[in-house]
């Protein structure tokens, strides 16, 4: 016979496992102290272990405890995101999506493709946040964010990935720059002059010094900024020179009168990748937007 669990004794454990204490726990869950234990005991017996170790420190978790903390947290979250969900619908919203994405996505196609899907289901909504590849991760596995956007040399962590685009990466010089006559260059030459460096957490920044690290050699660099735009500013008072994507620095060449100059190296072609905790487990709406991006690809 399957086992069966009611929400209520769920919450009640969890705030066991957070708080450690039967009496911090009951104050929370505004239940007698004895409440709180009965429900502890069914649901040990129910799992035919103990949940906890009871010692003058509190209460700890057992392994088995530390497994049910796992499942009934995604169930609870799960439960809630339902409601949530049911509740838009009532109030005419169809579907709400939660994408983090990196900097260099939002910048070129990602922002389109999010447009042709609204003009497909004008009642979803959106919450989107721009994020370094390495915070897009966390948020994805803590359950902030339903999907994700990273770059091909961000860790995924266990999350699920699907291809979602690729990017070319150039180098950004000034008009006056050296190698502004050039239209290619490859990346050990491009290392000897001095960068105009992304952020370090970005994703951007994690390819630029794998890639040089590979070569035996470092980065010069002297000014670090956190946007493409100050990126390309930079690079166009002639401070250094930059890494960027191609579709990223489009706009801005003839704005700072820059050069892109393609890199000679078969690693220049980054792919970006859609994470998940789990794709087959997204809900409806948020699969169809993620169908829809990796249809789209090109």
């Amino acid at each position: 016979m399957p086992m069966r669990y009611d929400l209520l004794s769920l919450e009640i454990f969890l705030a066991v496992a957070e708080l450690g204490s039967v009496t911090r726990a009951g104050l929370r869950c505004h239940l007698a102290t004895s409440a709180i234990s009965k429900r502890v005991s069914e649901l040990e017996e129910k799992v035919g272990s103990p949940l906890f170790i009871r010692n003058a420190r509190g209460m700890q978790l057992t392994p088995a405890g530390q497994s049910l903390r796992h499942y009934a947290r995604q169930l609870l979250d799960m439960l809630k995101r339902m409601e949530q969900e049911l509740g838009e619908y009532g109030a005419g919203i169809k579907g709400h999506i939660r994408l983090h994405a990196i900097t260099s996505a939002l910048a070129q196609q990602l922002t389109l493709d999010i447009a042709g899907f609204l003009d497909a289901y004008p009642q979803v909504r959106f919450d989107v946040e721009e994020r370094s590849g390495a915070e897009v991760v966390r948020a994805v596995s803590e359950g902030r964010a339903d999907l994700g956007i990273i770059g091909e040399h961000t860790p995924a962590l266990g999350l699920e990935t699907m291809l979602y685009r690729t990017d070319e990466m150039v180098i950004a010089v000034a008009e006056g720059h050296p190698l502004a006559t050039r239209d290619a260059v490859g990346f050990a030459e491009a290392l000897t002059y001095e960068f105009i460096a992304p952020h370090p957490e970005s994703s951007v920044h994690r390819l630029l010094t794998e890639q040089a690290r590979l070569l035996g050699c470092e980065i010069k660099q002297r000014i670090r900024v956190s946007s493409f735009d100050s990126l390309c500013r930079m690079v166009s008072t002639n401070l250094g020179i930059g890494f960027i994507p191609r579709g990223v620095l489009r706009p801005y060449l003839r704005q700072f009168r820059l050069r892109a100059l393609t890199l000679d190296e078969h690693w220049a072609d980054r792919r970006l990748f859609m994470v998940a905790r789990s794709i087959a487990a997204l809900d409806p709406t948020t699969r169809a937007f993620a169908d829809q991006l990796s249809r789209d690809r090109s």
